[in-house]
């Protein structure tokens, strides 16, 4: 009866708790939030300024007592309190026009796969803190598949390579399960780690991570196009230390993504080596999805098709793939139960 009340007065929430960005669903509404996963922290008082798109301003243009950090790294919980402020503040955002007096929602967060049972439990314990009434943990591979609208229920092989902000992972899905899964740590910030090493030892340049990123996105890419791209890179001179423009092409950005597109290519191969052979020909017929931010780097569908002759394709709307798939649990968490990771609050009390 109590749950009755709780589930007429609260709006469900699905959360993408990625290292670059969160995403939030409402169930009945959609996606209403898609903020940075940053936060803006005053160290000499210990008070959060900011969270969000304000808090990703100031990335870079602090003074030296406010510090302006992601609190997940690689997918992971590196700071739980901050972590925790930052939930508070996106449950609180999607009520803000409620009349809820004190919002206690079911909600549904998406994880990497290759998180230990300390990783599961601090994420957990961190939405249970933020107001959340009842947690449930999907992983992020599943979601994905699940916002893609693969038929991850059939018994057919579906594989799916989800490319965050901190991890990239390869899963081949079949009946609700994962059967098959790789996760590394090659993703959105190790490629703008890559164009700012590039920069740092071709140019002798230093380059902050949001002009990388702008660099990545407008001209990045991971197979050659007819169509020639360039960019004006704006950095400071490692040698003279004053500002220095230079500019840079696509194949130079291409040269510095190689070997971080190479892995992940090989992480994709070691995932179809050891697929059964009955789900292999299901891939062949019905071909690879690629997910995530990383998804939109030109070219990584060709290159991907090139490498392991299976068809692929991005997913439509890759950057919302996952918490699509956290609404659609949301929306029927009866009928997905099976998909659900099983968390300290399923044990039975001793």
């Amino acid at each position: 009866m109590i749950k009755k009340v709780f589930s007429s007065l609260t709006k469900d929430i699905g959360i993408d708790l990625g290292t670059a960005n969160t995403l939030v669903y409402v169930k009945g509404r959609g996606i209403i939030i898609n903020e940075p996963s940053v936060v803006a922290i005053n160290q000499k008082t210990g008070q959060i300024l900011a969270i969000g798109n304000e808090a990703k301003k100031m990335v870079g243009r602090t003074p030296s007592h406010i510090v302006a950090t992601r609190p997940l790294v690689e997918g992971v919980i590196s700071d739980f309190e901050a972590t925790e402020q930052m939930l508070r503040y996106f449950i609180n955002k999607v009520y803000e026009k409620s009349w809820a007096i004190m919002p206690r929602p079911r909600v549904v967060i998406g994880i990497p796969s290759g998180c230990t049972e300390v990783e599961k439990r601090a994420v957990e314990d961190a939405a249970r803190s933020a107001g959340a009434r009842e947690v449930y943990l999907v992983e992020e591979p599943m979601a994905a598949a699940i916002g893609s609208r693969m038929p991850i229920q059939e018994p057919v092989g579906n594989m799916i390579v989800d490319i965050g902000g901190g991890t990239s992972e390869v899963a081949v899905i079949s009946l609700g399960g994962i059967v098959v899964c790789k996760s590394l740590r090659i993703a959105g910030d190790k490629l703008n780690n890559d164009i700012i090493q590039y920069a740092r030892e071709e140019y002798k340049m230093l380059l902050g991570e949001k002009s990388a990123e702008d660099i990545k996105i407008s001209i990045g890419s991971a197979y050659p196009d007819v169509e020639k791209y360039e960019f004006i890179m704006r950095g400071r001179d490692l040698i003279t230390g004053l500002p220095k423009e230079i500019i840079l092409h696509d194949d130079h950005v291409r040269n510095a993504l190689n070997r971080s597109v190479k892995l992940l290519i090989r992480a994709i191969k070691d995932a179809v080596e050891e697929t059964p052979p009955e789900l292999i020909t299901d891939l062949m017929e019905r071909g690879i999805v690629l997910a995530g931010g990383g998804a939109l780097l030109k070219g990584l569908d060709k290159l991907i098709m090139d490498e392991t002759t299976i068809p692929v394709k991005v997913a439509e709307d890759p950057l919302t793939a996952v918490v699509r798939g956290c609404g659609i649990v949301l929306e029927d968490i009866d009928a997905l139960k099976n998909v659900l990771l099983s968390t300290q609050y399923d044990l039975p009390p001793r």
